[in-house]
């Protein structure tokens, strides 16, 4: 087994009315939120995708398919607790994580501590081990045209000597 993997995670929604917006786990004040079958978190699933992708376990669709009700208006929060779940079940642990949210609008800077918060939380590790960066795209594509936001993840898994 490999002591150190790295994964990376990409993650698209478009925004959607009567929708909260879900970033990181917390709710960002916003007049719209993303549209998705869960609750759209672009930050998670772009996480869970990142761990996944560390040990080639697929990738959050297979896990979590869009077409099942199972899946359907869930909390992403669980979805990163279940993929870090079967992480630990394969022997690893967080390094870190190194995240950028790309959006427009709303302005999220003084939500990032609350949402490395949530995240470390859920991942058994220590907030300054998360790492959460929002930028805008100059006003350029779909994410500066405010259509929706993208988010990119990526990791570092060690194997737990413990």
């Amino acid at each position: 087994m490999i002591a150190i993997r790295t994964g990376f995670g990409y993650d698209v929604h478009a925004f959607a009315d009567n929708r909260k917006l879900i970033l990181g786990g917390i709710e960002i004040p916003h007049n719209k939120g993303l549209l998705g079958h869960s609750d759209a978190d672009v930050l998670l699933h772009a996480i869970c995708d990142a761990l996944l992708g560390a040990l080639a376990l697929g990738d959050i669709g297979k896990h979590y398919p869009d077409n099942s009700d199972e899946f359907k208006n869930i909390d992403s929060k669980i979805l990163l607790e279940k993929t870090y779940t079967l992480i630990i079940s394969k022997g690893y642990k967080i390094g870190n994580v190194d995240s950028v949210i790309a959006l427009q609008r709303p302005k999220i800077a003084q939500y990032i501590p609350e949402m490395q918060n949530t995240i470390a939380r859920i991942l058994c590790c220590q907030p300054d081990q998360i790492s959460v960066k929002a930028t805008t795209t100059e006003k350029l594509g779909f994410v500066g045209r405010e259509e929706g936001i993208e988010s990119y993840a990526s990791v570092l898994l060690f194997m737990d000597e413990a």
